[in-house]
């Protein structure tokens, strides 16, 4: 894989698939492109390295195919052209469906390559997205905004940390017992709030050593985190290829982020909806919580996210404690209070 050097550090070349221009190169920035061209560019370019990785996970072996010689490899993997007889087409068709030249590509043919490719559900509904896109008239995006309901809902759910994931997983609305889970969203700028931003930029959520001591990040499993979130924008790119907000995103996590760009580079998609987190929290310590995400009826950029705790556990505990400092204060009762106001003292 190239690389070019940006911003002072090196890039790889599967970056400049979301709009960034390769120094040396005549190819513009993505605000530069006329419209519709980007979209085209980009989508092929993404389809030939989404298919490569999905290509190297594959071993001859695993589809019954015979290695002749010493069985080494100038490259890990199938060749296109064992791919292409697994899957029931020519070499040439499918060199051409790789290099993202798919205007006739039926989806029966795209079916034969991913079960060939093993391809998750993700993955499969990603390479559709990529190989045959939808056309769709060229709109300008509005404003995020939150409907006055959803913040009364999240402030209903006073016992649960709770929050509104925008475009991008920008984090939109939040309750105060997410605010006192997870960082204080309000202290951030609304560019700071986004998970993405967090997870790779804010050293403490993974595990670090401060004169000579090791620290607990906020995330004991920071790397599976990390991936799961790269998975998720991976697949928000090939729903939202002309996001111009995406594209600064990806290019700011690329420059600040070694571990960015490795997991960039995998190809990988998942939307995983729901699951299990451990947290170490500095004032409740170490908790585990599952978490539910819920796309939002009427606007499918916007996900409900929940975390709790199994009854009877300490992480129960611990959650209910926070939840006990972020509760407002109650004034006392009226037959208690002075003829000025104040409450008396007992």
């Amino acid at each position: 894989m190239t690389s070019a050097s940006f911003g002072g550090e090196e890039l790889p070349s599967s970056l400049f698939t979301l709009g960034f221009a390769e120094p040396g190169s005549d190819r513009t920035t993505l605000a530069e492109q006329p419209p519709g061209i980007l979209d085209v560019m980009d989508r092929r370019a993404e389809l030939t390295e989404f298919l490569k990785t999905r290509r190297a996970r594959i071993r001859p072996e695993d589809l019954g195919l015979k290695v002749f010689g010493n069985g080494r490899r100038r490259v890990p993997g199938l060749r296109r052209e064992e791919l292409a007889q697994a899957a029931g087409v020519s070499a040439d068709y499918y060199v051409r469906l790789e290099q993202g030249r798919t205007d006739n590509v039926s989806q029966e043919i795209l079916d034969a390559v991913a079960e060939v490719l093993g391809l998750t559900e993700d993955e499969r509904d990603h390479l559709a997205r990529l190989a045959k896109p939808v056309r769709r008239p060229k709109q300008r995006r509005t404003a995020q905004r939150v409907r006055p309901a959803m913040q009364q809902l999240l402030n209903a759910l006073d016992g649960v940390p709770a929050f509104l994931l925008g475009r991008r997983m920008d984090v939109l609305a939040w309750n105060p017992l997410a605010a006192a889970l997870i960082v204080d969203f309000g202290a951030l700028s609304a560019k700071e709030r986004n998970m993405p931003r967090l997870v790779f930029l804010d050293e403490s959520c993974r595990d670090r050593v401060i004169n000579g001591d090791r620290v607990a990040g906020f995330y004991p499993q920071w790397e599976a985190i990390a991936a799961e979130t790269v998975d998720y924008l991976r697949m928000y790119a090939g729903r939202n290829p002309d996001d111009p907000e995406l594209a600064e995103l990806i290019g700011e996590l690329s420059i600040h982020s070694e571990e960015f760009r490795t997991q960039w580079a995998r190809h990988d998609v998942r939307d995983k909806s729901f699951g299990v987190k451990r947290m170490v929290h500095p004032m409740v310590g170490e908790l585990t919580l599952q978490y539910e995400t819920l796309v939002m009826p009427g606007d499918p950029d916007q996900l409900l996210v929940t975390y709790s705790a199994e009854p009877g556990t300490q992480s129960e505990s611990a959650l209910g404690l926070l939840a006990s400092w972020t509760a407002p204060t109650v004034e006392p009762p009226l037959h208690t209070r002075t003829a000025e106001g104040a409450p008396e003292l007992p």
